[in-house]
């Protein structure tokens, strides 16, 4: 262990002798001090939230990817070239200590300056928030500085009545058996659009479980209601829509009445009264379209009820801990690299590695059809389940899974809307994103270093 420990700290002193070091320091001072200062926001508290939360933080994010790429690259390709680790390697400590260390080493300095960063970021949020308006202020930290857990409709299965609507499906005559699974997938697409879809005058009901105990534990509580619709085609992008609300138990004459417009396409958040409840900790929601048009209401975006769980601090520190998460699977990543090739080469797979992970709609795509070659244009999936399709669905979706898996823990979205990160979440994002991602690079990286000729011309 301790020669592992004397890796990091070397790993830290030789990171402070790279100039990038230093400029990253000048970067990381001017996103957090002067893009909040120079850059001026509307007076609204989604104008402020926008320039203190979302733009500095997804910039302190990618100039400390950007530079634990390089540094991870750095620190082992050039001692490499230099024979300098020719040397380390003739003491008697293991390689995969070795190469530990130097991971070990990257992931304390981002820490340190997370953590830096962190601190000025909070406390410059607090202090410029006294600059709002006292409306804007009460907005801001009842649906920003504050840790809030979300729920929405659970949507019933459409299988059995996709199942039985296509075995009558089939039975007509001119369908043939190259046709089912798109009949399958149109009879799917055309129930989910049935939910979806609110007509003009037409009323629907959502019922939203907050869980056992609810009523009590939120009482006296404002919560939030936020909504994204969507207009028809020939909707204006500019075009208001009018709707009817009624939001409470529908036995209770007490309920929360109101109309409301607002645009297509964009998220709208508005509150809902305390008290509204039912005991069994069921949240009734009806909808009118007052409209001469029908709206769409998604399932995933439709709607959902937000109510407070817990401090905008502690779930703050547990935002910035994700985001060191991830810098320590990019220092994997350039681990991994320079552990068989050239500075330069190894940057270069570093950010393609990088620029691959954020680009997975290729393979989405083919997972979605079924495979890569023989796919129909009509139905847009694959004609003939080959072992090639087969095979390249096994991998391509394996690469997907892995891939959302780790892009799925998005720190500055739910931070920037006053979302709770959970324990939980935090435990899986670990989990994966050190644990399986970061453990796959590390273990092949591990495996490349240990067997390297290092004596071998570079």
């Amino acid at each position: 262990m301790q020669p592992l420990l004397a890796v990091a700290r070397l790993t830290l002193k030789a990171a402070f002798r790279y100039k990038l070091v230093q400029i990253l320091i000048g970067l990381l001072l001017v996103v957090v001090i002067t893009i909040p200062v120079i850059i001026k926001h509307d007076g609204s508290a989604q104008g402020f939230t926008q320039i203190l939360i979302t733009y500095t933080l997804s910039s302190i994010t990618a100039i400390l990817g950007f530079a634990t790429l390089w540094i991870a690259c750095g620190s082992l390709a050039r001692e490499v070239e230099d024979f300098s680790m020719q040397l380390v390697c003739s003491k008697p400590i293991p390689r995969w200590q070795i190469w530990l260390g130097k991971w070990a080493g990257i992931v304390a300095l981002d820490g340190a300056l997370l953590v830096v960063c962190g601190f000025a970021v909070f406390a410059l949020l607090q202090w410029k928030a006294n600059s709002l308006k006292p409306e804007e202020q009460e907005k801001l930290r009842r649906e920003v500085l504050v840790a809030r857990n979300s729920v929405q409709e659970v949507i019933p299965s459409f299988e059995p009545r996709v199942q039985k609507m296509y075995e009558a499906a089939i039975k007509k005559p001119g369908v043939s058996e190259t046709d089912h699974d798109f009949v399958k997938k149109q009879i799917r697409e055309n129930l989910k659009q049935s939910m979806q879809y609110l007509r003009p005058g037409q009323q629907r009901r959502w019922v939203f479980e907050l869980g056992s105990g609810a009523a009590e534990r939120l009482k006296d509580k404002t919560l939030n209601l936020r909504t994204k619709i969507y207009g028809s085609e020939y909707s204006g992008s500019s075009e208001i829509f009018d709707f009817g609300w009624e939001i409470g138990p529908s036995e209770n004459h007490q309920r929360q009445r109101f109309r409301n417009s607002f645009g297509a396409e964009s998220f709208v958040t508005f509150d809902i009264e305390p008290n509204h409840i039912a005991p069994n900790g069921t949240l009734t929601v009806d909808v009118v379209n007052l409209n001469e048009k029908p709206v769409l209401f998604t399932l995933e975006e439709g709607l959902e009820v937000l109510y407070p769980v817990g401090t905008f601090g502690g779930n703050f520190a547990r935002g910035v801990v994700i985001v060191w998460c991830w810098l320590g699977l990019l220092a994997a990543v350039g681990l991994f690299a320079a552990s068989k090739l050239q500075f330069n080469v190894a940057a270069f797979v570093s950010f393609a590695i990088l620029v691959f992970g954020l680009s997975s709609g290729t393979l989405k795509q083919v997972v979605e059809q079924g495979g890569i070659i023989g796919v129909s244009n009509e139905s847009g999936t694959v004609v003939q389940a080959t072992p090639l399709n087969q095979a390249s669905v096994m991998v391509y979706g394996s690469l997907k899974w892995v891939i959302d898996q780790v892009t799925g823990f998005d720190p500055v979205d739910a931070l920037s809307t006053g979302r709770n990160i959970t324990w939980a979440r935090l435990g899986r994002a670990v989990a994966v994103v050190i644990g399986l991602a970061g453990g796959l690079f590390a273990g092949a990286g591990i495996f490349i270093f240990s067997r390297r000729e290092l004596a071998a011309p570079q």
